[in-house]
């Protein structure tokens, strides 16, 4: 049996978040948190009753501390964790509004978190997992992390780890083209590949799903937010509502998607059921304040259909 059900890694960063409904210009009083898109997922799926691993870099200064402390505390496994004595850790400043985007101001530049190395990557834990979790943020944030996730990938690809990919496009980081050159190689790698409308067709030139199809993937499942999503295998295309839900805080509903797909997946259910799964989950991530604030540890029945219940 695998020691893991999925292992990830990337930058985790110290959040402060502005009272809700407060623009950043005019905030005065913050809460602090933790959040990163990889983290985000791992956490998800520990509080789902799942065996994660999580590893990147934080600084040795408080707020990698902070940041060490809450990821453990999720019951994610840190093991591989390492702290950087010259890069601090990452800081991101932002708003929390439900009914539009937010504010955010990043403060990540020579970061610990982007100093991730190839020999970060230990072999033997990326082929302890199921599933390999990777998202297109990492390999954006310095040509070390590109080289750290490219070894990652080629380890499960060779260990017979399923790769699971998630664009996740910063364009803070990266131009369009740019995110081209980076990325298509992972979504080249990737079995399941996890994109908003706007990634996939940033990445395939227009194509779409197809795209991915084509090169490799088994499974190509398209977010279109307020709209639901989809998936597709090259033969059969299943379709997701929306899950019904009020928005406190529109930030990590797509990482917690994620979280509820490959947690159906692990439990053995079909891509609709899969899809269910992960509507819901993303659902709850937008009812509170935070990237894994409202996810619950169980997903109701009921949650399924309608959030607001």
């Amino acid at each position: 049996m695998n020691a893991l059900d999925v292992v990830t890694f990337g930058e985790t960063m110290a959040v402060l978040i502005a009272e809700p409904g407060v623009p950043l210009t005019e905030a005065t009083s913050f809460r602090r948190t933790v959040a990163g898109s990889e983290s985000n997922v791992a956490i998800g799926l520990a509080r789902l009753g799942h065996r994660v691993g999580w590893f990147g870099r934080v600084g040795a200064d408080a707020f990698g501390h902070v940041v060490h402390r809450a990821i453990r505390g999720e019951g994610v496994d840190t093991r591989h964790v390492v702290v950087d004595p010259e890069g601090p850790t990452g800081l991101l400043i932002r708003d929390a509004h439900g009914g539009r985007g937010v504010d955010v101001l990043y403060f990540r530049s020579q970061s610990a978190g982007s100093r991730l190395a190839p020999a970060d990557v230990d072999p033997d834990y990326i082929a302890s997992a199921r599933i390999l979790h990777v998202s297109g943020i990492t390999p954006l944030l310095s040509d070390d992390a590109r080289e750290a996730t490219a070894h990652a990938v080629d380890i499960a690809r060779q260990r017979g780890v399923l790769v699971s990919f998630d664009p996740n496009i910063r364009h803070r980081l990266a131009d369009d083209d740019r995110a081209r050159e980076v990325l298509r190689p992972l979504a080249e790698s990737a079995d399941i590949v996890l994109a908003g409308d706007d990634e996939a067709d940033l990445l395939s030139d227009g194509t779409g799903a197809r795209w991915f199809l084509d090169r490799g993937a088994d499974l190509v499942v398209i977010k279109q937010g307020a709209a639901g999503a989809w998936a597709t295998d090259g033969e059969t295309t299943w379709r997701q509502p929306p899950t019904p839900v009020d928005p406190v805080d529109p930030v990590g509903a797509g990482d917690a998607f994620a979280a509820g797909f490959l947690s159906g997946l692990i439990h053995g259910e079909d891509v609709p059921g899969r899809l269910r799964r992960a509507a819901a989950y993303g659902a709850f991530a937008v009812t509170a304040v935070g990237d894994t604030e409202g996810l619950p540890r169980e997903i109701p029945s009921a949650a399924v259909t309608d959030v607001r219940r």
